[in-house]
């Protein structure tokens, strides 16, 4: 067990070796130096970012083919490629994570979904959020929690039904921002915003973390959590 472990191991860092290689100026694992801040990002290096994200969103069992330090690795050089190569605003959107089956209309997050949020906050931990939206349901603020603890920034709440209200103040951020909202609120938001593709959320789906660059049209990248 253990030589098989090292051997998935050394294919593991040695695919992350690759990948990292093929960004300009970012050193691999392997070199003496660490991944640092990086310098002013091509178009390029988002691209390469944005192509290996894709590919991983197909996988599902993370177990045993992507771990999760690796997804997070590559989430956070995209982002860093984002928010080095473009001075727009970048809002995150997600839905809120998993929640319990009792609780009413308001339940609390399961023991699932506070281990996705935990996930999120480090996702985020190096984006600059400078502005957190919630919305009155405990789920959207458990979920933003660690990322604004993170932060240290108070939620700001916005009712779940008031989307032409929260767009206007994604619309006039100056700012990262983190919004944490519905299954049957995010789409109506993401159209409000601007964005032109469809966005429809599965009952049971809690994976997707929606990026969208503030510019006018606003641009949108789709990526997935680690699990």
């Amino acid at each position: 067990m253990a030589n098989r472990e090292s051997r998935r191991a050394r294919v593991r860092d040695s695919s992350q070796d690759r990948w990292l290689s093929r960004i300009p100026n970012t050193p691999s694992r392997s070199s003496k130096s660490a991944v640092g801040p990086l310098p002013t990002l091509a178009q390029t290096r988002l691209m390469l970012a944005a192509e290996e994200l894709r590919s991983l969103s197909t996988v599902r069992d993370y177990t045993h083919d992507v771990e999760m330090k690796h997804v997070v690795l590559i989430i956070s050089v995209f982002l860093s490629a984002l928010l080095t190569a473009d001075a727009a605003p970048i809002v995150f959107i997600v839905r809120h994570a998993e929640k319990t089956a009792t609780g009413g209309n308001d339940p609390d997050l399961s023991v699932a979904g506070q281990k996705r949020a935990e996930a999120l906050a480090r996702i985020l931990k190096d984006s600059q959020i400078t502005t957190v939206f919630v919305t009155e349901f405990k789920r959207t603020q458990e979920t933003a929690a660690p990322t604004a603890k993170e932060a240290r920034l108070n939620p700001i709440v916005v009712p779940a039904n008031d989307v032409a209200g929260m767009a206007a103040k994604v619309r006039a951020l100056d700012g990262n921002a983190l919004v944490v909202g519905h299954g049957n609120t995010i789409p109506e938001l993401m159209k409000a915003l601007g964005i032109a593709t469809p966005i429809a959320i599965p009952e049971n789906d809690y994976s997707e973390i929606f990026v969208v660059l503030l510019h006018d049209p606003p641009q949108l990248f789709r990526l997935h959590y680690p699990f």
